[in-house]
C-alpha cells in the first residue's frame, strides 16, 4: 500500500520548535514535488510550504515565512518541516503530500489539487 506518513507533532509552548517528518512507504516521491499543508478545526486547508525535486527551490504561505523551513532527503525518501518560533496560531494537523506528476514544477504547486497523496497527518498544538 503506498502511503505517507507523517511524523514528529506534539505540544510546545509559544515560540517552541518542532520538526515534522514525511516518509513514503510503498514506492518512492522523490522526483515529485512535495508539500506541507495543514487544517484547523473549523478552517479550510492551508498551505504551509513546498518543495521541488531536487530541493533547489521552496516556498511558504504568508504566515510561516521566516519561521519555517522545508527541506528534503532523496537517500531517505524523507522530507522535513522545520518549525521554530511556533505561535498558538500553528496549532493544527500538519499533512505533506506528494505531487501529481513525476520530474514536474509548476506554478500552482498551492493549489490541493497539485497534490495526489496525502498522509493521515500529526497534530501540533501551540500553548500559549
Amino acid at each position: 500500500q503506498v502511503q505517507l506518513v507523517e511524523s514528529g507533532g506534539g505540544l510546545v509552548q509559544t515560540g517552541g520548535s518542532l520538526r515534522l517528518s514525511c516518509a513514503a512507504s510503498g514506492r518512492t516521491f522523490m522526483s515529485n514535488d512535495m508539500a506541507w499543508w495543514r487544517q484547523a478545526p473549523g478552517k479550510e486547508r492551508e498551505f504551509v510550504a513546498h518543495i521541488t525535486i531536487g530541493g533547489v527551490v521552496t516556498h511558504y504561505g504568508d504566515s510561516v515565512k521566516g519561521r519555517f523551513t522545508t527541506s528534503r532527503d532523496n537517500a531517505k525518501g524523507t522530507v522535513y518541516l522545520q518549525m521554530n518560533d511556533l505561535k498558538p496560531e500553528d496549532t493544527a494537523a500538519y499533512y505533506c503530500a506528494a505531487a501529481k506528476r513525476p520530474f514536474y514544477s509548476g506554478t500552482d504547486y498551492y493549489q490541493p489539487n497539485y497534490y495526489e497523496l496525502w498522509g493521515q497527518g500529526t497534530q501540533v498544538t501551540v500553548s500559549s
